[in-house]
């Protein structure tokens, strides 16, 4: 008996401020107006995808005192968006990424209760942390966390939402409607949580949403971040574009699921994908090589070097040769907000490694930086993007891709229109939504209530 075809899982990330971003182009528009969600939302709700997805972003990036040319644009908030994007859209999920390191329990939980609820059953949550003082400046808080504190604080902040989510059983009345009067569990939503880091206690104030709880979702790739996933998220973000990269992985965090009592098909694989289309391969290839031009102006180039350099690279020309001193190996990194964390291990052996590349082929620095930097995941006619795309959900190196076009707001109408109906031709792709929560559309089952909790806690 031949093996069923696997159903791809498909979603879109709002392109916004970030590295794949061609603000530039004439095509694009505003990334802050909500005309730019609204576009995007109801493109991908047209093609049936799972879901949308927003980054975060705190703090604008800066070094050396100026903001990076991306992010200009600034940053809105991710509850406000989403919440105005439910009345627009019918069925497709909210993902929004919200910090674990600043924020409280309490508050995040009441948000995406009430988000699950406008919605009827459509948020998600991607559990990241933080571990910049860069950041952490905008917080009383202020500073960071080491790493193993920040994912410590992390499980528990998701044991606790978990708790409040649950704190509702989904059968308590509290007022008869008629009368006014008080009926019923005098519980309902009462929680008590001690911890190493939270101290609360009191009753949560919305009642158990349509999902139960939001969809968790987890993009952390160290050792910690996999642990993580595997034991309480719903879905984990793949940074691996290639086959054999994407099946190690999807081996590994799939490999660590059973230790947790959970199976195979509660956690789906999802790498973040870029794509460029053409009529033909060819066409494809060369759009590529302009848009990766466009991606990595002169300032760009010269940031992402000083990462290596660790030291003030604006004087050299950014169409030059590369710097002929040697990278500043120290803990404090010109970079502020990286300073905890080493991009690159032996920086001075990158630098040589780049100077090599350069000189071998003629590269400038931005030449360097476009050609060793981030590529297009696929590239190609919408048959063979298609084509690509079931190979690897088909080969167990994904179980689908959260899609990022370079072009806002309308960078997903292509892929929408061209390659979404050659997958659903090859029956690998929903030609409508069968269901009406994000749970349903990404075939998780509706959690009991407690089990996330307990699970998240051990």
């Amino acid at each position: 008996m031949s093996k069923s075809k696997k159903q791809v899982h498909l979603a879109a990330h709002f392109p916004g401020v970030n590295n794949t971003t061609v603000w530039s182009d004439p095509e694009a528009g505003s990334h802050i107006e909500f005309s730019s969600f609204a576009h995007f939302a109801r493109t991908a709700e047209r093609a049936k995808f799972d879901f949308l997805f927003l980054a975060e972003g705190l703090r604008l990036r800066e070094q050396g005192g100026e903001i990076y040319d991306l992010d200009v644009v600034g940053r809105p908030d991710t509850f406000t968006v989403l919440a105005a994007l439910a009345a627009v859209t019918d069925r497709l999920g909210l993902t929004g990424t919200i910090n674990s390191t600043f924020n409280e329990p309490y508050e995040v939980a009441r948000q995406f209760a009430s988000l699950d609820h406008l919605s009827g059953g459509r948020a998600a949550w991607n559990v990241v942390t933080s571990w910049d003082a860069f950041t952490g400046e905008n917080f009383r808080r202020g500073g960071f966390l080491p790493q193993g504190e920040r994912y410590s604080r992390a499980k528990e902040f998701l044991a606790t939402a978990h708790e409040l989510f649950d704190s509702w059983h989904g059968d308590e009345i509290l007022a008869d409607r008629a009368t006014g009067a008080f009926l019923r569990d005098a519980k309902a939503g009462a929680f008590t949580h001690q911890g190493q880091h939270f101290d609360i206690h009191g009753r949560f104030n919305v009642p158990r949403s349509p999902q139960g709880r939001p969809v968790i979702f987890q993009a952390g790739d160290s050792e910690e971040g996999r642990e993580f996933a595997a034991s309480d998220a719903d879905a984990i973000f793949s940074r691996y574009a290639t086959l054999e990269e994407g099946r190690r992985f999807y081996a590994d965090v799939k490999g660590r699921l059973a230790k947790y009592g959970r199976t195979p098909d509660q956690l789906l694989i999802l790498p973040a994908a870029t794509f460029v289309l053409g009529d033909t391969d060819e066409e494809a290839a060369e759009l590529a090589r302009e848009v990766r031009g466009q991606q990595v102006s002169g300032a760009t180039a010269l940031k992402h070097l000083e990462f290596v350099w660790n030291r003030d690279l604006s004087a050299y020309d950014p169409e030059g040769p590369l710097p002929d001193v040697d990278p500043v190996v120290s803990e404090e990194h010109i970079s502020r907000g990286r300073a905890q964390v080493r991009m690159y291990r032996d920086p001075v052996a990158i630098a040589r490694e780049w100077r090599e590349l350069a000189e071998t082929n003629g590269w400038s620095i931005r030449d360097l930086v476009i050609n060793t930097g981030n590529r297009q995941t696929f590239v190609g006619s919408p048959d063979t993007v298609a084509r690509t795309i079931d190979e690897f959900v088909q080969a167990d190196a994904s179980d689908g891709f959260i899609l990022v076009p370079h072009i806002t707001p309308g960078g997903l109408d292509p892929f929408a229109d061209r390659v979404v109906p050659l997958l659903q031709e090859r029956g690998v792709f929903r030609t409508e939504y069968e269901g009406t929560t994000l749970r349903e559309h990404l075939g998780l089952a509706h959690p009991d209530a407690g089990a996330g909790a307990e699970r998240a806690a051990s």
